[in-house]
């Protein structure tokens, strides 16, 4: 057995000796070799990109160098073949150059920088640990949202956390999801406002940045915001700039924000290819502006099975027109997006348009950006695009990608030469076409109707029309908008309103101007007028001047002077020009000066028969006896008095003083401050203003009274109740005292445990205290009205027995 088991062991024991001098070499676990083996993906990926060169005829996601949880991702979500745009700009992308990128709307830019986001993070390895690596900005929120969605669709295969942060949402759950993002999709505002007040959030380790439709967020407004976001970002980034339209705008912000761009589908030499879509159709129709409506009507009364989109200039045409077309009932389905919608209304408006197949959308500019709603047929424009950029990004949402689209331009007369000349220089050929007269509605009568029955749709009337008459007094182009020629009267009509409204910013920049007006413009003009009329009236007083005396020449002066400004009068008069301006001013002067004069001169003058009224001033001088009787009376007088009366003289010599209060930053006011009423008027827009002003004050004070009259109502009900309950606690206390059950006072305490000796009507020869004590207990309230019961007569008798023991 031993030598067995040493057999057995001996060989075992050999092997190990034979292997001491060589190096344990110990299997890789399963999870570290998928690590290395991935470490080692990521690095051989990394010397692809770096070496590849882009052949001429690229065309499939499937030949560049990217990750395979990317190449997943895009077949899943059916993109296989490249664009133009996408061929040129991802292969530089990924090399971590900044790109300066131009392409027609409609060509794939959200590829173009969604591929180069997901792979820089994928090379560098980028965790939830790391922080924000990618930040997109949008300049509207439904284009956010659009970006989101693709970025879910083909980055589904990574690890990476993605979030979307646009305005009317909830902020305070966006703060707290905010420090785990490594890929944000943002509008400008927002993100600026979490940059600012979300604690922990930290975009230091920013890798890859990328501004789509840049030119848009300019011209929206977020300029400074834009400088501020850059600020807050590190300068070692990748930067990527999209956009339909290259503008001096975009220019500036490509050479304040990219380190050396490559510029990416921006050929000059030929803007239209690089603009608009290939296979759409543009047309233009000249329209009168009360005939818009119609003209709208009749077209989507005869496209019923299209699917089209309706650009207005202002929020308030978009619910006027949606409102009253939905009472109309066309025939198809209408929708609206505009910017004073809700968040929640916004997005389901643009998905609802997204999945309908016929369906009529009127909205503002601010779905012409980016957008991609799918089989759009028509792009119709009631009004004309401020510039030609706008009409490219609003035509840009048909013909996208390989489809076919058509487009129409509403122009007015008055706007067809400035647009046509503005689309050239933009190398734009659009065909005009004709209107039928035939086929044309007239609904004219239909709104008016409408508008009777409905006072909301009245008043949406009047707001359209202002904000639409707003809208073209505030476009730069005064080649194509043109306000002075507009028939307001008539397109009051067409909405249906039974009046014009009254156009309030027109008259005040009316006024302004004229106020405005350089008077010394005119003043040399009135000069310029009449030269020789002023130098013979200059001869004439120079030649009478010589022997008239000083009197003389100051009033003919005077008369030159006043002449000289009636002559040259400005257009718009001051109170200050009618006051200078008033005839027989000097009527009474001279009398008051007499009424005024001094005794002596009055003296001098007395018998001068001019003189008429004239105060002569009496000697009041006291005596004194009578100086010094009066100056003891004001010693025996107190201090409180003399300081009373010295007050007195300083406010009848000063008069009343004023007491200012300081506001938060330093201004002195008045307690009570008056307004101008003039200004005031003014500044409310004259009667109507006024009219109205008053209605709102006297609604304020109607709801003050309602409040109070529920407030006095509640506490009469209160009171009432109150009263009730004590009369009740007095019915049941009565109840209980009928009943026997609660007497109605309490005895005082006696040395014959309780027992009280009855009262008889001899003297008894106790003392006064006994007297006291044996007084028989007062009967309640209501004792005498109870009837007597046969105990009351036994208590009766045994009293008038002990009255005969006693005698």
């Amino acid at each position: 057995m031993t030598n067995a088991a040493v057999s057995v062991a001996g060989p075992s024991n050999r092997n190990k000796k034979q292997k001491k001098g060589k190096k344990d070499v110990k299997p890789l676990r399963p999870a570290k070799l998928k690590k290395l083996t991935e470490k080692q993906q990521i690095e051989q990926l990394e010397r692809d990109v770096m070496n590849y060169i882009p052949p001429d005829d690229l065309k499939a996601f499937a030949d560049l160098p990217l990750s395979p949880a990317t190449k997943k991702g895009l077949k899943k979500a059916f993109f296989v073949d490249m664009t133009d745009i996408q061929a040129k700009s991802i292969p530089i992308s990924l090399k971590g150059k900044d790109v300066l990128g131009a392409a027609r709307t409609g060509s794939g830019k959200t590829l173009a920088f969604l591929v180069p986001v997901l792979e820089t993070l994928y090379r560098k390895r980028w965790s939830s640990l790391d922080g924000l690596g990618a930040l997109i900005i949008s300049p509207t929120r439904e284009l956010a949202v659009q970006i989101f969605d693709v970025l879910r669709s083909i980055g589904c295969y990574h690890g990476f956390s993605a979030g979307l942060v646009i305005g009317g949402k909830n902020l305070k759950d966006e703060k707290d999801r905010l420090s785990r993002m490594n890929i944000l999709v943002a509008t400008p505002g927002r993100l600026l406002q979490h940059m600012d007040q979300t604690i922990g959030f930290d975009a230091d380790n920013l890798q890859v940045l990328v501004l789509d439709e840049a030119d848009r967020i300019l011209d929206m407004g977020f300029k400074r915001t834009l400088s501020a976001l850059l600020q807050h970002l590190p300068k070692s980034r990748q930067t990527l700039l999209f956009s339909a339209t290259q503008t001096q705008s975009v220019s500036d912000l490509a050479r304040l924000s990219l380190k050396d761009p490559v510029s990416v589908g921006t050929n000059p030499a030929d803007t239209t290819l690089s603009t608009m879509p290939q296979n759409l159709e543009q047309h233009y129709l000249v329209v009168e502006l009360d005939q818009k409506l119609n003209v709208l009507w009749s077209f989507i009364k005869t496209h019923l099975q299209s699917k089209m989109i309706v650009f207005m200039s202002s929020c308030k045409q978009v619910r006027f027109v949606f409102e009253t077309f939905c009472k109309m009932h066309p025939g198809v389905p209408l929708l609206h997006l505009h910017g004073k919608q809700k968040q929640s209304a916004r997005l389901t408006m643009y998905q609802k348009f997204t999945s309908i197949s016929h369906a009529v959308l009127f909205a503002t500019d601010i779905a012409a950006r980016g957008l991609d709603f799918p089989s759009i047929d028509w792009v119709v424009q009631l009004d004309a695009p401020e510039d030609a950029e706008t009409y490219i990004h609003r035509v840009g949402r048909t013909a996208r990608y390989e489809s076919k689209g058509k487009a129409l331009l509403f122009l007015m007369p008055s706007e067809e030469e400035g647009m046509k000349a503005a689309l050239e220089k933009k190398n734009i050929q659009i065909s005009k076409i004709k209107n039928r007269a035939s086929k044309t509605q007239d609904i004219q009568n239909q709104l008016q109707v409408l508008a009777f029955k409905d006072p909301e749709l009245k008043y949406l009337g009047q707001r359209a029309f202002v904000s639409y008459l707003r809208s073209v007094h505030l476009q730069k182009d005064k080649s194509i908008f043109k306000l002075e020629g507009l028939p307001v009267d008539k397109f009051a009509e067409a909405l249906g309103l039974p009046g014009t409204p009254k156009i309030k910013f027109l008259s005040r920049e009316v006024a302004k101007q004229r106020k405005n007006a350089s008077r010394a413009l005119e003043e040399a003009q009135a000069e310029a007028a009449e030269p020789s009329s002023s130098e013979s009236e200059s001869d004439e007083e120079s030649g009478s001047e010589e022997g008239s005396s000083d009197e003389d020449k100051k009033e003919k002066k005077e008369g030159t002077a006043t002449h000289s400004r009636a002559a040259k009068a400005p257009a718009v008069r001051t109170k200050y020009d009618r006051m200078f301006e008033r005839k027989n001013q000097n009527v009474l002067s001279e009398h008051y000066n007499k009424l005024v004069e001094h005794e002596s001169t009055a003296a001098t003058n007395a018998d001068d028969d001019d003189d008429f009224i004239v105060l002569k001033r009496a000697n009041h001088d006291l005596s004194e006896d009578e100086a010094q009787a009066e100056q003891e009376k004001h010693e025996d007088l107190s201090k409180r008095k003399q300081k009373l009366g010295r007050a007195k003289k300083a406010l009848i010599t000063n008069g009343l003083g004023t007491k200012l209060v300081f506001d938060d930053d330093g201004v002195a006011h008045e307690i009570y401050e008056v307004a101008d009423p003039d200004a005031w008027y003014e500044q409310k827009g004259g009667l109507q203003g006024a009219m109205q002003e008053a209605a709102t004050f006297a609604q304020q004070e109607n709801v003050k009274m309602r409040i109070a009259d529920v407030v006095d109502k509640a506490e009469a009900r209160e009171k009432k109740r109150e009263k009730k309950r004590k009369r009740k606690e007095r019915e049941k206390a009565m109840m209980n005292n009928e009943a026997g059950e609660v007497g109605a006072y309490f005895e005082p305490p006696s040395d014959d445990d309780g027992y009280v000796s009855p009262a008889f009507d001899l003297p008894s020869e106790s003392s006064d205290d006994e007297e006291e004590d044996s007084r028989p207990a007062k009967r309640g309230k209501f004792a005498s009205q109870r009837a007597r019961t046969p105990e009351d007569d036994l208590d009766d008798e045994e009293e008038l027995a002990l009255r005969l023991l006693r005698k």
